[in-house]
């Protein structure tokens, strides 16, 4: 079991890999086209705009490239675009989020590599590699996504969101908890749309549903920001770098910001930032915040009455991220020194099978 867990790592990290710049980029991108606009809100005309669909077009591709580069690691080049393809679709059409897109990778690799032990004659093997494995990889692996999960996935979309809309009765602090907890589960995948979409739609009828979820939009990103420098040994160096980034993107009411820290270590990352998600959430509606834009972060502060209670709300949901996240972690010298140990352990079984 630590064997395949390891492995499944190995295969985590070399997708997150490939997807954080395009993460990074994006991300960026679309906070300076937001701040610089001033509204709290995507721009729609100019040269903002232009900049804005820079970013979003990175922040649109990176599933994809996840996906993908998942497949790769566990299929080499046949897997890349059986994984990229179906990554796709599962986001586009299905609305699975960076989850969907990391169980398709992982789908699309296995798929791929069960083709590849298909026996076929020599002069098919380079064919196999850039014709057979890529089409019916993509072929089957898009159909698994198109006729078994994705009706599913749409169904329980449409359940989650009739069940939000008959709790807008219960108290604040319960309905803030699962607002504030399905706002940062996924950053911005389908789960994350639903929350989100249920208040921003109420904007104008009840704008303290923004004012909670306006927070717990921005804790994730800015928690894992925090988490990086609170405790840098617990962080890669590439880790760290995109913990200055994702400040930023939370700061901006960017989600995504935190996504490359929940899929290298999802296990320890996605329970911290839906506690802080919840914790941001919970104080904003406790203490009657509001927020008249269908956006969150501090870029909306203006627009904001009851700001003490909205920079309150970020500062006590990102903390608590940070510290619940740094207590679970380990430092990367001790899961260098776990993984080194695997691997002695390894070649030492095999010198034994051999003797």
């Amino acid at each position: 079991m630590k064997k395949t867990l390891l492995e499944l790592r190995k295969h985590l990290l070399f997708g997150t890999s490939h997807m954080l710049p395009f993460i990074v980029a994006g991300g960026v991108l679309l906070s300076l086209a937001v701040m610089m606009g001033g509204k709290g809100a995507v721009p729609d005309s100019g040269l903002l705009k232009n900049i804005s669909d820079m970013g979003i077009a990175g922040l649109t591709i990176f599933p994809a490239v996840l996906g993908g580069y998942i497949a790769y690691s566990i299929a080499d080049r046949p897997g890349l675009a059986p994984g990229m393809i179906g990554s796709w679709i599962a986001v586009q059409q299905y609305s699975t989020g960076f989850l969907g897109a990391i169980i398709v990778g992982f789908l699309a690799g296995f798929i791929v590599n069960q083709l590849k032990k298909i026996k076929l004659p020599a002069s098919m093997k380079s064919v196999s590699t850039i014709f057979i494995c890529p089409l019916f990889g993509t072929l089957i692996t898009c159909g698994v996504v198109m006729w078994v999960i994705g009706t599913p996935i749409a169904l329980m979309m449409a359940g989650l969101n009739g069940w939000l809309t008959g709790m807008q009765d219960a108290s604040k602090a319960v309905l803030g908890a699962i607002l504030g907890g399905m706002t940062a589960f996924d950053m911005g995948g389908p789960i994350n749309k639903v929350a989100t979409l249920f208040a921003q739609t109420q904007v104008g009828e009840h704008p303290w549903l923004m004012g909670g979820v306006g927070i717990a939009i921005c804790t994730p990103p800015i928690g894992m920001g925090l988490a990086t420098f609170l405790a840098p040994k617990k962080y890669t160096q590439d880790e760290k770098e995109a913990g200055k980034a994702a400040v930023l993107m939370g700061m901006i009411g960017i989600s995504e910001g935190a996504i490359p820290f929940a899929v290298s270590d999802p296990l320890r990352v996605l329970p911290s930032i839906v506690v802080g998600g919840m914790v941001g959430n919970i104080i904003g509606f406790i203490m009657n915040v509001i927020n008249h834009a269908p956006w969150g972060g501090w870029i909306v502060l203006p627009v904001v009455e009851g700001k003490l209670g909205y920079i309150i709300g970020t500062i006590a949901g990102a903390a608590v991220t940070a510290v619940m996240v740094n207590t679970m972690k380990k430092p990367i010298s001790e899961l260098k020194e776990a993984i080194q140990a695997e691997k002695e352990e390894e070649e030492l079984e095999l010198e034994l099978d051999f003797d």
